[in-house]
């Protein structure tokens, strides 16, 4: 009886330490990467180390962004609110000096956060983290230095690991795995050869985007910290080519989400709970012992982590052209989507839809081919740059967005529904519609400085 008392006492004090040890955290992204690209979702690209990861951890399969860009979406990500409630919802922008981010909550419970790669977020007050290098890319170097000065000290920390890849111009990896002649386009792409030779180097970013992962993952073992930390890796906005970044669709809005947490997460679990990037940081404050304040937008996603298959009714999109690069002057879009429909609302239908894609020699070359004849190629130019008030999607049935129901009286009460959520939606973000994307141009300016300076890297 003793013997057995002796090791409960053990056990005990076991689970008592490894409670009160913060986890580590340490989430990284990409940029410009469309989710159905990767192989652990039915992808072409070779992701080695992200699939490993999914057979670690679990792999999300409805995980959403709120905007279809790289500047909002870490605005997003770092102070959990929606853009237009933030500010930060143009492209090149900044929030508020009093806004807080990552950086103050986890600061607050013991935390020091450092990132490495590329930032875009501004103003530097707010995003005052360790800054790990002066590149567009995790300097791993500075990451292990970190990793190790961490543990020396036994100081609790949060990584933010954030690529620049698989970014166009698509020139790093070995394009030579993906031969032009044998990729598989999708049926929203017109079949030219600019478009097959450009989504083979695109593919291969993706794959050399999978290598910084597996860097990251491997330096964790390293020093000793895989057990206790709580690993995330996301594929960010879709890719730059059409119907992808720069829309509301879910090429744009949906994201890879891979999350891996030890003795937290089951391996090789699956979860089809609707969840947003809002939801990161406050996930990141319940774990780290802390309350999530009442400001932010998301919601820990600690019991999902646990297996629980549901979290959201609704997610949100917003996309504003006002400010891009090549964009059009003006063309707001919005959008919710429930389990099995997406609702788009198109604020200027009339102005003709443009960004650095529609000036891209891929989109070029699909107007050549429809100028030529090509039915095909037509209707999709046609679509890409010019969008019904309305758009609607039955997701479930129609994953990929092609058949347009709007027009349909069978679906008017779905209509009604969702835009009534979309209203409650803007209404709580303080987005006023059109006004508010006339307004983009007055959130810009300290957002551009806190861009990288080659604006192709940007669009």
């Amino acid at each position: 009886m003793r013997r057995l008392i002796t090791l409960v006492s053990i056990a005990l004090a076991a689970a008592s330490v490894w409670a009160a040890e913060k986890p580590n955290f340490v989430f990284m992204i990409a940029d410009d990467c469309t989710f159905r690209d990767i192989g652990c979702y039915g992808g072409q690209a070779y992701t080695p180390n992200i699939d490993q990861l999914a057979r670690e951890g679990m792999k999300f399969t409805r995980a959403f962004q709120a905007a279809p860009m790289c500047s909002p979406t870490r605005h997003n990500i770092y102070t959990g609110q929606y853009p237009v409630k933030s500010g930060a919802y143009p492209n090149h922008t900044h929030v508020d000096p009093d806004m807080k981010s990552v950086v103050q909550y986890l600061g607050a419970l013991g935390y020091r956060v450092a990132q490495s790669g590329k930032t875009h977020v501004s103003p530097g007050s707010v995003f005052a983290w360790e800054k790990l290098g002066t590149v567009n890319n995790p300097e791993f170097d500075k990451v292990d230095a970190f990793m190790a000065d961490c543990k020396g000290k036994s100081e609790p920390f949060c990584l933010l690991l954030c690529s620049n890849e698989p970014h166009s111009p698509w020139d790093k990896g070995d394009a030579s795995r993906y031969p032009p002649a044998k990729i598989q386009l999708p049926p929203y792409f017109a079949d030219t050869p600019e478009t097959r030779e450009a989504m083979s180097r695109y593919l291969a970013e993706i794959t050399y985007y999978d290598s910084q992962v597996g860097e990251a993952l491997a330096l964790l073992e390293k020093n000793g910290m895989a057990e206790n930390t709580l690993v995330i890796v996301v594929s960010e906005q879709g890719s730059s080519f059409p119907f992808a970044k720069w829309t509301c669709y879910d090429n744009g809005l949906q994201s890879a989400f891979l999350a891996r947490w030890p003795g937290r997460i089951k391996p090789g679990s699956v979860n089809k709970a609707m969840i947003e990037y809002v939801d990161i940081l406050p996930t990141f404050i319940e774990a780290a012992g802390g309350t999530p304040a009442g400001v932010l937008d998301g919601k820990s996603l600690l019991s999902v982590f646990g297996g629980k298959q549901q979290h959201k009714e609704f997610v949100f999109g917003e996309m504003t052209t006002r400010g891009i690069n090549n964009g059009s002057d003006h063309f707001g879009i919005r959008s919710v989507r429930s389990e099995r429909f997406k609702y788009i609302l198109n604020f200027t239908p009339e102005m003709e839809f443009r960004n650095a894609c529609t000036r891209s020699k891929e989109f070029r070359s699909w107007q050549a081919k429809a100028a030529a004849g090509d039915p095909k190629a037509a209707a999709l130019v046609q679509r890409y740059t010019f969008r019904p008030a309305i758009e609607l999607y039955d997701v479930v049935n129609d994953p990929l967005e092609m058949h347009n129901l709007a027009d349909n009286p069978e679906y008017d009460e779905v209509k009604k529904e969702l835009a009534t959520e979309l209203e409650r939606w803007m209404a709580h973000c303080g987005d006023e519609g059109q006004a508010t994307e006339m307004k983009a141009l007055e959130r810009m300016g300290a957002g551009k400085k806190a861009s990288p300076k080659k604006k192709r890297k940007n669009p």
